[in-house]
């Protein structure tokens, strides 16, 4: 492994030599300046690896950079936990620049480099397949990227030819994601039926070299893609959608997608290192979901409160699940007691030393909610929303080894339960039961099945987070306080500001996305939409 740390990219081997700091041109880094030449095609595949983890985890440091970006933004505005440590205040929608400065350089200056390389080393040397598979990566890549910052360095990044390195529109990088992965996908369907990755099929974290499911997964991520364009562009969002059905998505759970957790030293979850430090806890609005509907995979998400409140359980049952309302003032925050009248995130997350779960990229239970919602706006998707949405509960709960029952041992899918208050004194999230209604208005319809889905999604809160933005769904709580003058308790930040790294190095390319209308085209203060998010 020490060959591939030092050889992985440009910003890699300055941090070991010299450390790393905010201040190094991530968008300069040249990522062919590396020892290529040197390279066969088993160390090339440790690079591919590093990718695909650093992909999830905001980087190969996790310790830090998944914290800055995961846990202490997409956890808290996906609204899955609520900050308890006391001098946290992004969860009162403070935009911290510093945290978001170590996010962002860890996947622009580590993940990026790496993957472009392995882009040009397959193409360059006629790795056609495993090029397929990395052009796949880049868009899933770079859409948790765009989806959250917005304009970003796409096209050109890594061209030491072009100055100032200005952002791509938003608009322009979906449009291309769609053309990259109709390249990968016809290549995969010419080599249907076989294993390949590199020299050894195993070095793939995500499906061991399986060309078949790299070509679903790609179906089935340009169905989350054309989803999100629905309300900017519902022709794209149509045709994307209708093309991803008919080429082939996820229809078995075997087909489920995650970056296996298979090494303490290199490639653990990163949730089992951060757990550690108690300064998250469930939220209120799980509680009030997972609760009210007697939900059986709360003890998957989440361990019992070690000082539980029996006062609002539902009649007939003890549940020890206890979620915490997000935004809560430092004076609250600083209780010795908080993290123990509040649950923590189920064992497996939380044991020390562990490699941890394998972490979810696209699971067949988030494809058959956006095949019930495909159905839901009319489109051909093979059935009605309603069959999609009640196989979206089953698969999710298949993924846990549930067989469909809730708590209270009655038929989860047709029951009538809706959530319930997390206290005497704050009353249900919402009042969505988890039946489907085919004969309620679509808004309504949407409503359950975004609610459906924002559980299914857990815990990947950069998807949940976006979903709430494009939809509005699901229907949560309001923050306790807010910090940040411009968002206010009922709203939730739209994207995130661009960091000091861009504005003190690029900063040609931040003043021209800002003014540029067809960019981002308003304030950089966390208030102004992505192209995408176009409903309300």
């Amino acid at each position: 492994m020490k060959i591939i740390y030092r050889i992985t990219s440009v910003a890699f081997l300055v941090c070991l030599l010299i450390g790393c700091t905010d201040d190094f041109i991530e968008t300069n880094t040249d990522p062919k300046n590396l020892s290529e030449d040197q390279l066969d095609e088993s160390e090339v595949a440790l690079v591919a690896r590093r990718a695909m983890f650093g992909t999830v985890y905001y980087g190969n440091d996790f310790l830090g950079p998944f914290q800055l970006g995961h846990s202490l933004f997409t956890d808290v505005y996906a609204n899955y936990f609520a900050t308890t440590a006391a001098n946290f205040d992004s969860d009162q929608f403070t935009l911290v620049g510093r945290w978001l400065n170590g996010a962002y350089v860890s996947q622009m200056s580590d993940v990026a480099p790496e993957l472009k390389f392995v882009l040009d080393f397959t193409e360059e040397n006629g790795l056609e397949v495993e090029n397929a598979i990395f052009k796949i990566w880049k868009v899933y890549f770079y859409h948790r990227v765009t989806d959250l910052w917005g304009p970003i360095n796409y096209s050109n990044f890594g061209d030491l030819e072009t100055t100032p390195l200005l952002f791509d529109s938003q608009q322009d990088i979906y449009s291309d994601f769609f053309e990259v992965l109709d390249e990968a996908t016809s290549v995969l369907a010419s080599n249907a039926g076989q294993t390949k990755f590199f020299l050894n099929s195993n070095q793939d974290m995500v499906f061991q070299g399986d060309l078949d499911k790299w070509r679903t997964f790609a179906n089935s991520l340009r169905l989350r893609l054309a989803m999100r364009v629905k309300y900017v562009d519902p022709s794209l969002a149509q045709a994307e959608a209708e093309k991803a059905v008919a080429q082939g998505v996820m229809t078995d759970i075997s087909q489920n997608a995650f970056i296996v957790s298979d090494d303490v030293a290199n490639y653990r979850n990163s949730y089992n290192t951060i757990t550690q430090w108690g300064e998250f806890r469930m939220s209120g609005d799980m509680e009030s979901i997972l609760k009210g509907y007697r939900d059986p995979r709360v003890s998957s998400f989440f361990a019992e409160a070690v000082q539980p409140d029996a006062s609002d359980d539902p009649a007939g049952l003890t549940f020890n699940y206890e979620g915490l309302q997000n935004g809560q003032l430092k004076a609250t925050k600083q209780d010795p007691n908080l993290n123990l009248n509040n649950s923590d995130m189920a064992p497996a997350y939380t044991e020390a030393n562990a490699v941890g779960p394998n972490y979810p990229l696209i699971r067949l239970a988030e494809v058959n909610f956006l095949l019930a919602e495909g159905a839901l706006e009319g489109w051909n998707m093979g059935g009605s929303a309603e069959e999609f949405y009640n196989q979206g509960v089953m698969a999710s709960h298949m993924e846990y080894g549930l067989d469909g029952t809730d708590l209270m041992g009655n038929d989860y899918v047709t029951s009538t339960n809706v959530p319930l208050g997390i206290s005497s004194d704050i009353s249900a999230v919402s009042s969505v039961p988890v039946a489907y209604d085919a004969t309620a208005d679509v808004e309504y319809q949407l409503e359950q099945i975004i609610t459906q889905k924002w559980i299914a999604l857990y815990p990947d809160s950069e998807e949940a987070y976006a979903e709430r933005r494009r939809t509005g769904y699901p229907t949560l709580y309001n923050r306790v306080n807010s910090l940040n003058t411009n968002i206010g308790v009922d709203e939730i930040p739209r994207r995130m500001p661009y960091t000091d790294v861009e504005r003190n190095n690029n900063t040609a390319a931040v003043e021209d996305a800002i003014n540029d209308p067809n960019k981002l085209g308003g304030p950089d203060n966390g208030t102004t939409k992505l192209w995408w998010d176009a409903k309300n």
